[in-house]
């Protein structure tokens, strides 16, 4: 892959509004597309997100009006709504943190030690964030940016289209996971959803980006 190949596929890439509904991504594409979500960083290696893949034509008809009748949700080969962490799970200390350094990320005892403690000073001093749950689950939040970001670049280097929706009733739609998904709002909230799959036509207009020279500043 050469440079070109790749800013090629961010030119590629646009908020693609209407699907093609009968061309479907091929599994090993779409699995490539979550695999470079599972592989993305996060701050301190956390992970703090979950991907909910909707197949199912009923749960995206309840998700449709939720939506504001959004003509992706139904279109797209593949629909992925991303829950961020929240609540008491991701304070410094937490059982949940301990056991997932322990288990996940496989640290030894006085490593796990030395980054509980950088954490809680994270937390209480940089970030200003102890004792703030809303805050804790904001930066989460803000984090699963980035897997959203990777997939959907991924997408485009694949040839395939891609669209992040965040225009849904967030409490409608967490209301409906929890009861047809059984999601555990007091673990997860709802940040935003992705619609893939491929074009039913080419952009109604040319990308438009801002000059190098009004965005970059070398300093």
């Amino acid at each position: 892959m050469t440079k070109q190949d790749i800013l090629a596929a961010y030119a590629f890439r646009h908020a693609c509004k209407a699907f093609n509904p009968e061309k479907k991504i091929s599994a090993d594409d779409f699995d490539t597309i979550l695999e470079t979500g599972r592989l993305s960083p996060s701050s301190f290696g956390f992970e703090p997100w979950q991907f909910l893949v909707i197949q199912d034509e009923v749960l995206r008809d309840k998700i449709l009006p939720i939506a504001c009748g959004q003509k992706q949700i139904p279109t797209a080969s593949h629909l992925v709504i991303t829950l961020s962490r929240r609540g008491e799970t991701l304070v410094a200390g937490s059982d949940y943190l301990l056991r997932f350094m322990r288990e996940t990320q496989q640290l030894p005892e006085e490593v796990v030690k030395m980054r509980s403690d950088f954490y809680a000073f994270f937390q209480k001093e940089l970030f200003k964030l102890e004792g703030d749950e809303a805050r804790i689950a904001a930066w989460a939040a803000r984090q699963t940016y980035l897997p959203m970001a990777n997939m959907m670049t991924t997408a485009a280097l694949l040839g395939i289209d891609s669209c992040p929706i965040e225009g849904f009733n967030k409490a409608e739609l967490e209301a409906l996971l929890a009861k047809e998904a059984g999601v555990d709002l007091n673990t997860f909230g709802v940040e935003h959803m992705t619609a893939y799959g491929y074009r039913a036509g080419e952009p109604a207009r040319v990308k438009t980006r801002r000059t190098t020279e009004e965005v970059v500043r070398w300093l």
